[in-house]
């Protein structure tokens, strides 16, 4: 089941995808608040139901773990410190977990960390616009998401500070105030 709770920001570089909880709970309203979605879906159809109404038009499959990276753990770990980099997207990014586990963070509007550890199930949708990152958790080192996609996918993650806030961001900060 997903837990929502606040990050202690005590991550280094060597252990990230540790739980780092401080053991505040967070409510879903909270992360409503935000624009964040979250929804059990237990099956696929009712995962299609949500697909359906949100209008996600497109969905593919990704599966991450040491596997995926030819058992090279040096590319493993850099696409990990990658997804672990504070970004945001133009689009929506929508995951639901099928297998294993991993962490999403976002931040909240007071800029603090809340992470959601999602398990297999688990739908969350982060809105265009939101500051988040993600890792496999510490445990299985695996996760297989189906994501989804209003449109094409669009896959430009921009990190915080690198450029000047997209209308995308500009958007959402304006749906926070």
């Amino acid at each position: 089941m997903v837990e929502f709770y606040y990050h202690d920001n005590k991550d280094t570089p060597d252990n990230f995808t540790e739980a780092h909880s401080t053991g505040e709970h967070v409510p879903e309203a909270e992360l409503a608040r935000i624009g964040v979605f979250y929804r059990k879906c237990p099956t696929i159809e009712e995962l299609d139901k949500v697909a359906v109404e949100r209008q996600y038009k497109n969905r593919d499959e990704i599966t991450l773990n040491l596997k995926t990276f030819n058992n090279d753990l040096d590319a493993y770990n850099a696409k990990m410190k990658q997804f672990y980099a504070e970004h945001y997207h133009e689009d929506e990014e929508i995951r639901y977990i099928v297998e294993g586990e991993g962490y999403f963070d976002v931040r909240n509007k007071d800029d603090r960390w809340i992470r959601a550890r999602m398990e297999p199930e688990d739908l969350l949708v982060l809105p265009a616009g939101i500051y988040h990152r993600f890792t496999l958790s510490d445990g299985p080192k695996h996760i297989k998401a189906i994501r989804l996609f209003k449109d094409e996918p669009k896959w430009e993650a921009i990190n915080r500070g690198d450029r000047p806030d997209s209308a995308a961001r500009q958007e959402y900060v304006q749906s926070l105030a």
